[in-house]
């Protein structure tokens, strides 16, 4: 976890000179976190293809990324166009595809980059297929499988697969392979119901590919992932790649199902105290929603932290205080245990850390992460800034 305790003098200088607040990512965390997840896949015979949703940002990439060949997925078009001005070549746009971002697709084939697209319909379908025609192009697509009735996608059973199937396979698109994703594994508390998500996850997969290859048909990809379930799997047979995109920084929702601990999360937002309110037994922060976020994911968990869990300076959680009240710069930390919290050791100008519940809403907040690489090993200054790219 963050800790100022062990930054260098330079690195303490440049910590206290950033105004706040500001989103604090601790290095050595963040590439333990990379490592071990690429580790697992890897070592289940599968390639693992990182979700860029979390970090948007290419300094970020350099360590996500091994090579700019390396598979990648996207929740945005602008992510998918900063990895390409970068050279990285494999990505997937990883959200359903509206027709209306065919031409930016399109235009990053022609500079070379293989972007595949992402559908669950026979409109769309025809869509891609009369786009591709018409701009005498070969976007490949893949076909979103439904493995827990979460949120969109096709059946594995579905007539429906092999019809989409079809139209990409003889038509004037592309048809590459399907994919999936267990949001269900989201609501999963115990290690048992993880492992039951994850070998669903991939029974659904596979047995969509299967269907589609039965129909004399070629399915190259078979496209998983979640970062709970990304966790959680037994056997990839029959899985080409996973995607997980949270597991770079973890947050408190992923601390709560108990696929991380509290000290595998990466980013947390530094604030400063600017007030308190004894008789409601209050600390005022300037961390509202607007470097927090609004993301409530812990609510409907066994642990409810509010919109964030505190922290002192140096990273070590303060028992008992959570943020419990967010206004657009406002924050208001409370003793959510009934204690009453002694103000004097939170004096005005104080730092505070806080915990984020959803990465990737709270990373969303900022346009630059401050990295701190606590590593004394490490070659460089040990303190960087990593842009956050921005927009859709």
């Amino acid at each position: 976890m963050p800790s100022t305790q062990i930054l260098s003098t330079t690195q303490q200088e440049q910590y206290q000179a950033i105004d706040t607040p500001f989103l604090y990512v601790n290095k050595p965390v963040f590439i333990n976190n990379l490592n071990q997840l690429r580790q697992k896949i890897e070592g289940l015979g599968a390639n693992l293809r990182p979700h860029f949703k979390t970090l948007r940002s290419l300094e970020a990439a350099e360590f996500l990324l091994p090579t700019k060949n390396s598979p990648v997925t996207v929740s945005t078009v602008k992510e998918a166009e900063a990895l390409a001005s970068k050279g990285y070549t494999d990505i997937i746009y990883a959200v359903g595809i509206a027709d209306g971002k065919l031409p930016r697709i399109a235009k990053m084939l022609s500079q070379g980059i293989n972007a595949r697209v992402l559908l669950d319909s026979v409109e769309q379908a025809h869509q891609l297929n009369h786009f591709c025609g018409s701009h005498h192009c070969q976007i490949p697509a893949l076909i979103e499988i439904d493995c827990d009735g979460h949120r969109g996608g096709i059946s594995p059973e579905a007539d429906k697969l092999l019809e989409i199937a079809q139209l990409l396979t003889s038509g004037a698109a592309s048809f590459h392979g399907v994919l999936t994703h267990a949001g269900e594994s989201y609501q999963c508390f115990e290690k048992q119901q993880l492992i039951d998500a994850a070998q669903n996850e991939v029974a659904a997969a596979v047995k969509a590919a299967e269907r589609i290859r039965a129909a004399s048909m070629q399915c190259d990809i078979v496209s998983i992932g979640s970062t709970p379930t990304a966790q959680s799997y037994q056997n990839l047979d029959g899985i080409t790649e996973v995607r997980a995109g949270v597991y770079t920084f973890f947050d408190l929702v992923m601390a709560g199902l108990n696929v991380c601990q509290l000290t595998d999360i990466a980013a947390m937002v530094v604030t400063s105290v600017i007030g308190h309110n004894p008789d409601k037994n209050w600390i005022f922060i300037d961390a509202g929603w607007m470097a927090l976020s609004g993301d409530r994911g812990t609510a409907e968990q066994p642990k409810d932290c509010g919109y964030g869990l505190v922290c002192d300076d140096s990273g070590h959680v303060l028992s008992g205080l959570q943020v419990i009240t967010v206004n657009q710069e406002h924050g208001i930390i409370q003793a959510v245990d009934g204690s009453v919290i002694d103000l004097a050791q939170f004096p005005v100008g104080s730092r505070l850390h806080i915990l984020p519940n959803h990465a990737c809403a709270t990373a969303s907040m900022h346009a630059q992460y401050h990295v701190f690489d606590t590593d004394p090993h490490s070659d460089n200054d040990g303190y960087e800034i990593w842009n956050r790219v921005q927009g859709w």
